[in-house]
């Protein structure tokens, strides 16, 4: 028998577009809840952000309703589908759904029970609360630029992926709403989540702010271990241009290392500060003697911590990764079929066949608004005032 999605029952209003709260309802939606989209019709829909087709898993299996929330009758709309959601989230600037009739303390007047989340960048409140930003500016703020590794001139890096958006916001907000489930079961009483995604990457730099905090040290580049101190935890070319990663911590996958390369003298000086340049030197000549695939080959499967540096078209060919199903097949109304990232993360479960994707222009707003138990003159009269698409 199959079992039941881990969040089979739960639904959510999601008035996110793009970003964290995008990437949360995503990680929501995967693991089973039902998620709807509340966007904005056509005519007001050009202040908000449309994502490509394929992003963001391509809306599989996420339904969506269009309200103008600015019209009375749009916030009504929206709170007859509150009444019975489970779920609220919001990625405004701090301030907005209570202008709009529809932060917490108006959802919570029609459902006592609902769990509502704010996601954004700062918090609801605070000095820099209403300040605008995206992914860069909240790894700015919470130092990881800072201590990862430089360009010309010392130049912080721009990340190759949106850490913030989807680590430091998205699945934070997934794991505080899927936390706050779990205290509803026990207390009956839905609350009020407030995700900041500064707060966020806070977490993600534990390490080195509470470095910081216990001995004053200032974490920056080559500060440590995971910062680029050692040539053991370092990046390498090779004969073809390519890269690997190592990152052998442990002593014994250290040696193991030196050996397999042929830099045996450095074996006894891992942490050898006053050499480490020169055992970097040898590294890097070493690396330099064969192509990439053919030192991932010799070294990989012996207890080295190396691993080959991916592009994206090398990562959805590994054959590890396809033999874990972790791309899955994706049929979109307009687009066709392709694939996608699937149900990675752990506890997930994947559908059978191929998951459908959801047209952005496509409604089930009608569909959802009877489900409340609005009639369907009334439905009816506020499409055709464009209240509702």
């Amino acid at each position: 028998m199959t079992r039941p999605a881990a969040l089979d029952g739960v639904t959510v209003l999601d008035l996110s577009t793009v970003g964290p709260g995008t990437r949360c309802t995503r990680i929501l939606s995967d693991y089973g809840a039902r998620v709807v989209k509340v966007g904005a019709p056509p005519r007001k829909a050009g202040v908000q952000v449309e994502p490509l087709f394929y992003a963001y898993s391509a809306r599989r299996n996420q339904d969506q309703v269009r309200f103008d929330l600015k019209a009375p009758e749009g916030k009504e709309a929206f709170l007859a589908l509150a009444k019975t959601a489970d779920v609220v989230l919001e990625s405004y600037r701090p301030g907005v759904v209570n202008r709009l009739g529809i932060g917490f303390e108006a959802v919570r007047a029609v459902n006592p029970n609902i769990i509502y989340c704010s996601t954004s960048g700062y918090g609801q409140d605070g000095p820099h609360a209403t300040w605008a930003g995206h992914d860069i500016n909240y790894l700015a703020m919470g130092g990881y630029l800072h201590t990862s590794g430089r360009g010309e001139g010392g130049k912080p890096p721009i990340p190759g992926a949106t850490i913030a958006d989807s680590a430091a916001g998205g699945m934070h907000a997934a794991m505080a709403i899927m936390a706050a489930l779990l205290r509803r079961e026990k207390s009956g009483e839905g609350e009020y989540l407030d995700v900041s995604v500064t707060e966020g990457v806070l977490s993600l730099m534990s390490l080195y702010i509470d470095d910081h905090l216990a001995t004053g040290a200032t974490p920056g580049p080559g500060h440590d271990v995971l910062t680029g101190r050692y040539a053991f935890y370092d990046t390498y070319e090779c004969q073809d241009g390519r890269w690997v990663s190592v990152g052998a911590i442990e002593a014994h996958f250290y040696r193991n290392l030196c050996n397999a390369i042929g830099c045996e003298q450095w074996a006894e000086h891992q942490y050898d500060d006053t050499v480490q340049d020169q055992v970097r030197a040898d590294f890097r000549e070493a690396f330099k003697t064969r192509d990439r695939d053919a030192w991932v080959e010799a070294l990989s499967a012996n207890d080295t911590c190396v691993a080959p540096v991916y592009s994206i078209d090398e990562v959805v060919t590994d054959p590890h990764l396809n033999a874990r199903g972790a791309f899955g097949d994706v049929r979109h109304s307009e687009h066709g079929e392709f694939k996608q990232v699937g149900y990675v993360l752990a506890g997930m479960d994947a559908p059978e066949g191929v998951a459908e994707a959801r047209d952005a222009r496509t409604t089930q707003t009608d569909e959802l608004l009877a489900g409340a138990g609005m009639d369907a003159d009334h439905i009816a009269s506020l499409r055709e005032q464009g209240i509702i698409d």
